[in-house]
């Protein structure tokens, strides 16, 4: 007589008993959204204790005073002003108020600037900081097919902190061993940049840095030969897909329609906002944060040497709408909605600590954003590779 099987079988109810009732379990209270028609399973579940966190850390800031746009410019009143210096002086200290509440609260304006010479770079941030201004203004400016009218400023992305939560680089972590292991194709470890799961750990690498296609669904249970995607493809879009939806803390019904991921006729709105977002990021890396190789120091750049990148929970950080869809723009029009100088250095012969001007050199080369038009996104007309 097989004596163990009670046992096993006692012993698995109490540890199933012990996963619910044990200490640290939690079923939290879920708040579930219908988002399209009834019967098609398009719904969105949150946690609602989740929420309420998600609710506290995404309160737009005031602006520290109304600043005036009378009186001389900046640009004649203090040294080396290479992209604000059409604000009046007043909207210059405005900014430079808020921006150090925004990035650097506590170390003040000495996380840019030598206090002895306001007017240098040779505080590698500063340099940086500049960058990223021209990086806001061009979102602001050119990018309105993903961010509307509520724009962006330092603030969505940094929230009181030098480095924004969300970034990304290149994870080869953990090495390959050798042999077999080699051949992992960047899969089957803990993809932290894809919600931590076993997809492919450097997706991010292919659809928001380079511009791999990410259309992978086929109309034909069998292959047909029109459309060359497989499944290490579709694991890729995944991949994408996990980073997403972590970082807006959204599902696939946010974007797509359950009875038809693949047809953007029947697709929600968001999906064509999501798609203008991942072409915004990717002209962002490739653009501003690639540029700046040479500035940032290897406390900035990840593991292979590469810089920390944007990715959508950059600005998201955990929700639909960043600051849940408060605008900031009203306060900063004039230094974020509108583009200053384009001009880039050459950051190759930057020096920290040496460097007092690095004086603007060629204009930017901005990819162009893409248009609005549904007809202008890859795979909007149904075809046989859809």
């Amino acid at each position: 007589m097989n004596l163990w099987i009670p046992f096993a079988a006692s012993a698995g109810t109490l540890l199933a008993i012990a996963s619910f009732v044990g200490a640290g379990w939690d079923a939290p209270p879920v708040q579930t959204e219908q988002v399209g028609y009834r019967g098609t399973g398009m719904f969105v579940h949150r946690d609602v204790e989740k929420q309420e966190a998600l609710k506290a850390a995404n309160v737009a800031p005031p602006a520290p005073w109304e600043a005036s746009p009378d009186g001389d410019k900046a640009g004649t009143i203090y040294e080396n002003v290479q992209v604000l210096g059409d604000l009046s002086d007043d909207q210059f200290n405005q900014f430079m108020a808020s921006i150090t509440e925004w990035v650097a609260p506590e170390a003040g304006c000495n996380y840019c600037h030598n206090p002895e010479n306001l007017a240098s770079d040779e505080v590698y941030t500063k340099v940086v900081a500049r960058r990223m201004i021209q990086m806001t203004q061009t979102i602001n400016t050119d990018w309105n097919s993903h961010v509307g009218a509520t724009g962006a400023t330092c603030y969505t992305c940094h929230r009181g902190q030098a480095v924004p939560v969300s970034y990304w680089y290149k994870d080869m972590e953990p090495k390959p061993a050798g042999n077999m292991t080699q051949n992992r194709a960047g899969q089957n470890v803990v993809a932290k940049f894809a919600g931590n799961s076993s997809l492919p750990q450097n997706a991010l690498m292919d659809y928001l840095l380079n511009d791999k296609p990410i259309r992978v669904h086929t109309l034909t249970a069998l292959p047909s030969g029109t459309n060359p995607a497989g499944v290490k493809e579709t694991e890729g879009t995944w991949s994408l897909m996990m980073h997403m939806s972590e970082s807006l803390g959204a599902n696939c019904m946010t974007c797509h329609n359950s009875r038809a991921f693949n047809d953007w006729d029947q697709s929600p709105p968001q999906r064509v906002t999501a798609w203008h977002g991942i072409q915004m990021t990717r002209a962002l890396n490739l653009t501003y944060m690639e540029g700046l190789t040479p500035v940032f120091p290897d406390t900035r750049k990840g593991p292979e040497g590469d810089v920390f990148k944007v990715g959508c929970g950059t600005c998201h950080n955990g929700v639909q709408k960043p600051l849940y869809g408060a605008s900031m723009m009203d306060a900063y029009r004039d230094s974020l909605g509108k583009k200053g100088a384009t001009d880039v250095p050459d950051f190759s012969t930057y020096q920290p600590g040496t460097t007092q001007t690095l004086a603007p050199g060629r204009q930017s080369a901005i990819p162009a954003p893409a248009g609005t038009a549904l007809a202008a996104i890859p795979g909007a007309q149904k075809s046989a590779s859809d």
